[in-house]
């Protein structure tokens, strides 16, 4: 089967008619989502099934807390929430009801078992950001399994803040960086161009939009595109995050250097982001290289080292 993010494949959403559909989805280990409508104070999670309300036992709400590795916070904010599961069998109550008992567990491993343990640095795979942190993006790599992006994993144009890159909720591609015992640890930047790519849709003597991302004494650092940033003249009154037109006064790809001249300040805008705009059309990569040929600075990204 094909390991989603959660929330994203709404072919999972729950739509249990009857007691025959729960009968059915026990039998063929249908993996499904629903919304978590309670969890109670032991951390047992209380999901919505349609027809009915099923039962999610603490150590069955994610793959981490029967061995002590996730924290309880990660069922508690599950609330409101759709999640995975698969629908393991029924438990009769001490009233004599009788409840379907949930694993969100159990799909979490099948996840890792046969879709993330065979990843190698290099893959390429589908995201969503889940949660920011000033040292980088969390991400739901599958079925609510949680990786990050490092900070300056998100791009090669330095930012200040993930949110300055990307956003809770966001889909994204991802790229495997380097896998650990324990841990994986994806990038983003590989993703995002090239210089010369980048580059190529700017020209000298053009008047273009950018975000301002550094203010320093010898000039201000404006961010064209995610992965291409040029250097303005010091002026006054300029500020990190505000949105600038700037004069392209000349492009050196041996250097790697954009000289630019701030026009004007832009009108204040919600999003201090840039959309994302993906180079790569692989499902692998091997080595990455950002610098142009003959540039002074070589910038690239070997995957092969990790393996």
């Amino acid at each position: 089967m094909t390991f989603y993010p959660e929330g994203l494949n709404d072919s999972l959403c729950c739509s249990m008619h009857s007691l025959q559909d729960i009968k059915a989805a026990i039998r063929n280990k249908t993996v499904l989502e629903g919304t978590v409508t309670v969890c109670d104070s032991a951390h047992n999670l209380y999901i919505d099934l349609g027809c009915t309300t099923g039962f999610m036992p603490k150590n069955e709400g994610a793959l981490g807390i029967l061995e002590g590795t996730v924290r309880d916070i990660a069922l508690i904010s599950k609330v409101g929430r759709r999640v995975c599961f698969r629908i393991m069998g029924f438990h009769r109550n001490s009233d004599g009801t009788t409840v379907p008992v949930l694993s969100r567990r159990a799909v979490q491993l099948a996840c890792k078992e046969e879709y993330l343990d065979p990843l190698c640095a290099g893959d390429i795979i589908p995201a969503k950001v889940t949660r920011l942190e000033p040292f980088g993006a969390f991400i739901d790599i599958g079925c609510g399994i949680n990786s990050l992006i490092p900070i300056d994993m998100l791009s090669v144009s330095r930012i200040n803040c993930p949110e300055e890159r990307v956003k809770v909720g966001q889909l994204i591609k991802t790229v495997l960086l380097r896998r650990e015992p324990h841990k994986l640890t994806f990038s983003l930047k590989e993703l995002l161009g090239t210089w010369e790519e980048n580059a190529a849709a700017f020209c000298a003597g053009e008047t273009v939009t950018g975000i301002v991302r550094s203010v320093e004494t010898y000039g201000i650092f404006v961010e064209l595109a995610p992965n291409l940033a040029g250097l303005a003249e010091p002026c006054d009154g300029i500020q990190p995050g505000q949105r600038v037109a700037v004069f392209i006064k000349s492009v050196i790809p041996e250097k790697m250097k954009i000289k630019l001249a701030v026009v004007e300040v832009l009108p204040e805008s919600d999003s201090q982001t840039l959309p994302l705009r993906y180079y790569v059309r692989c499902s692998h990569l091997d080595r990455w290289y950002y610098s142009p040929p003959g540039a002074a600075k070589t910038v690239f990204t070997d995957f092969t080292a990790a393996q």
